[in-house]
């Protein structure tokens, strides 16, 4: 048996009691039906948030867990990889998926085969994605840019959804001359999303600079029929209720934050319980989480030991940020073949090595620098779409992560 099997429950990682910002508990979430226990959105996040990763975040902490993007074309195609990316296993009570299209057609039939199948209990939309092969095509952030087609878009799989709540996820604007986040706020709560995210920043910005919570704020002030998730910068629990305080938005979504860290997730559940404690996990905590996440990969790869330990790879960084784990070791581990050689790795670390405290915190993840986003040309000259537009729109239907 191996040194590191697996817990049937996630590691007890180390926990302290810490001061919360706000002395009471914060309001459950409604998004239509649903309720959430504590108002955290996990975010999209393209080849991370598989249904592993999704199943390990959710042994630590209540809330919603969002599937990667997927794009509309791809499902409506039935593609064996898109097929494969909205599955989820039997422990995923509130089965979540995200879409990405670019046509109302293609994307209104993608939501009526999600709920025809039952394969869903919600679905949100994104038009966040800031990649410049997704952008220069018109789509992402640039497609609230075309508000006509962007009413189309939302209003389709609104009407394709039925009763299943459709949600939404944006970002600012284009840039700084270009913001579009208000006046897709109202037409999206208009035709009837069950709630609007937005992520704090412009195409532009990338994800890097600082999120301007306050924009959270103001879309929070000007949508009042459905709830307001704000995302962007939330690296702690402290930070998600110090946004919460400070913007009124009813909820959170959590992206890059929980990269390595799927303990986050505990922190928030007890912070927005109005409990203090945190999780201060030891190096051994952390590698049995790594282990974990590894196997989980192995069963949703459909028993694929080596893609699993392909996949693991990425996320050596993440985990070990801030604690005592040398260069020839996490390169060791950033080249794992099978999970023999994982354990094998993982059993020369000093399992006692404490929690390095802020060393292991805060940002992760790559932020990029600013810059001019790509569009289609002459883009900006009108609000509406220009027939000149359409066939690039096509090529926007690429996998990306995005929001």
């Amino acid at each position: 048996m191996s040194i590191l099997a697996a817990p049937s429950h996630a590691p007890r990682s180390g926990v302290r009691d810490v001061d919360v910002t706000i002395a009471d508990a914060v309001a459950p979430l409604k998004i239509g039906p649903l309720q959430l226990d504590v108002p955290v959105v996990l975010a999209p996040m393209a080849g991370i948030t598989n249904t592993a990763f999704r199943r390990l975040c959710r042994e630590y902490g209540a809330g919603l867990y969002v599937s990667e993007m997927i794009t509309s074309r791809a499902l409506v195609e039935r593609t064996p990889e898109s097929m494969r990316l909205i599955r989820h296993h039997e422990s995923e009570t509130t089965r979540s998926i995200q879409l990405y299209g670019v046509d109302p057609k293609t994307v209104s039939e993608a939501v009526t085969m999600l709920v025809a199948e039952d394969r869903a209990d919600h679905i949100d939309l994104n038009f966040g994605c800031p990649v410049p092969k997704v952008t220069k095509k018109g789509g992402g952030a640039a497609l609230p840019w075309k508000t006509t087609l962007f009413r189309q878009i939302v209003e389709g799989a609104v009407r394709a959804a039925g009763d299943i709540p459709l949600t939404i996820k944006m970002r600012k604007g284009i840039d700084a001359d270009h913001l579009t986040y208000l006046e897709a706020g109202r037409i999206a709560q208009g035709v009837g999303v069950s709630s609007i995210a937005l992520h704090a920043r412009t195409a532009a910005e990338f994800y890097s600079g600082t999120a301007d919570w306050s924009a959270i704020e103001t879309l929070k002030n000007a949508i009042t029929d459905v709830p307001v998730l704000g995302n962007g910068d939330i690296w702690s629990a402290d930070d998600a209720l110090r946004m919460v305080r400070e913007t009124g938005a009813d909820g959170v979504v959590v992206g890059r934050g929980c990269l390595g860290r799927p303990w986050l997730f505990g922190d928030l559940s007890a912070a927005f319980r109005g409990e203090r404690r945190k999780a201060e996990p030891t190096l051994g905590e952390v590698a049995a989480a790594f282990k974990r996440h590894a196997e989980l990969l192995v069963e949703f790869f459909d028993g694929d030991e080596d893609r699993a330990c392909r996949d693991i790879r990425k996320h050596v960084a993440w985990y070990f940020k801030g604690y005592a784990v040398g260069g020839e070791l996490r390169a060791a581990l950033a080249t794992v073949l099978t999970l023999s050689m994982l354990d094998d790795l993982l059993a020369t670390l000093d399992w006692t090595q404490p929690y390095p405290g802020a060393d292991a915190e805060g940002q992760r993840g790559r932020a990029g620098t600013p810059k001019n986003p790509s569009l289609p040309q002459n883009w900006l000259d009108s609000r509406e779409l220009q027939e000149t537009h359409r066939a690039e729109l096509v090529g926007a239907e690429l996998h990306h992560s995005g929001g």
